[in-house]
């Protein structure tokens, strides 16, 4: 879907991204993460052209996009930010539908896309008439999200688009992202400075520093075989079971065919949430229950242990 080639960037007369070469796949869930100045925003950014690239080649779907119109390739890629940037003298139904009115979509398709993108981001239908004032944080980053969404983009693109939001929104918009992802299989490119934001979406994890890419793989690998000290620093050996934990799911280590009686956690729940609930709840089980909130089996606090064997 993607890919740069020796892509370099200055500003000022330092280079932001130096002699970059990464393929991002179609389909995949990409999270570029490291410090700050790293380079992971103007990499982003680069894809759109809001930034140009100084020398290089970057290709999008097999196409070079210095011979693309930026405004085609734009409306080819959804784009969210962190800001969200709503126009706030438009009602969210208009927000959303920026992009397919840009199009020339018909009103009716307009309409039945909108309607589509509230539910599917878990937003009552009646938020349609509001305006971005009468909208919660939350909702507004979900508007955010379903506008980036709207023309059903080949690539989505995403620059720290939960990092102003509480704990409790930002884990559920997290949770609504995967489940968009996999439900449409478009690629996401995702930056964050969040380590555990990017455990839990990426299935291939990105981390940059001083403008190069110093390690790329799945977030399993980057945990359990960093490249160099900068590496296993950053993402803290400390923290390593934790951060492992992170990468499983209550449903997938669950114990089939056993039940026991108590309040249920979710099989979407991470090893990590887990662990927290048994601890606080003082027990060595756990009834697990599935998307339909039916019985699925039982986590047993010893097999977090083995959990950490498989990874």
């Amino acid at each position: 879907m993607i890919e740069f080639h020796q892509v370099s960037k200055m500003f000022a007369g330092k280079e932001a991204v130096r002699n970059l070469t990464l393929h991002i796949e179609k389909g995949s869930f990409t999270v570029l993460i490291g410090t700050s100045g790293s380079g992971k925003s103007t990499t982003l950014k680069m894809i759109n052209r809001l930034v140009e690239h100084d020398s290089g080649e970057i290709r999008f779907a097999g196409e070079a996009i210095e011979s693309m119109d930026a405004r085609a390739l734009r409306r080819r890629i959804g784009y969210a930010i962190q800001s969200i940037g709503l126009f706030p003298h438009w009602n969210v139904a208009r927000n959303i539908a920026t992009v397919p009115a840009l199009l020339g979509w018909p009103k009716a398709k307009i309409n039945q896309r909108v309607e589509e993108l509230l539910a599917l981001l878990n937003l009552d239908t009646q938020l349609a008439s509001r305006f971005p004032h009468q909208l919660s944080g939350g909702q507004q980053q979900r508007v955010g999200v379903a506008r980036a969404l709207a023309a059903d983009p080949e690539l989505l693109l995403m620059d720290e688009p939960f990092g102003a939001l509480d704990p409790v929104n930002r884990q559920a918009l997290q949770q609504e992202m995967l489940r968009i992802q996999k439900l449409s299989g478009r690629t996401v490119v995702l930056v964050t400075h969040d380590i555990d934001e990017a455990l839990t979406l990426a299935d291939q994890l990105v981390l940059m520093d001083g403008g190069e890419i110093v390690q790329q793989g799945r977030p399993v690998e980057l945990l359990t075989q960093p490249a160099n000290a900068f590496a296993r620093e950053f993402f803290g050996r400390s923290e390593l079971g934790v951060r492992l934990l992170a990468l499983g799911r209550a449903g997938s280590a669950a114990r089939r065919g056993e039940w026991l009686d108590g309040e249920p956690i979710a099989a979407t729940l991470t090893l990590r949430e887990a662990l927290s609930q048994f601890i606080a709840r003082r027990t060595d089980k756990l009834p697990v229950t599935d998307q339909q909130q039916q019985p699925l089996g039982v986590l047993h606090f010893s097999d977090l242990l083995r959990q950490q064997e498989a990874n």
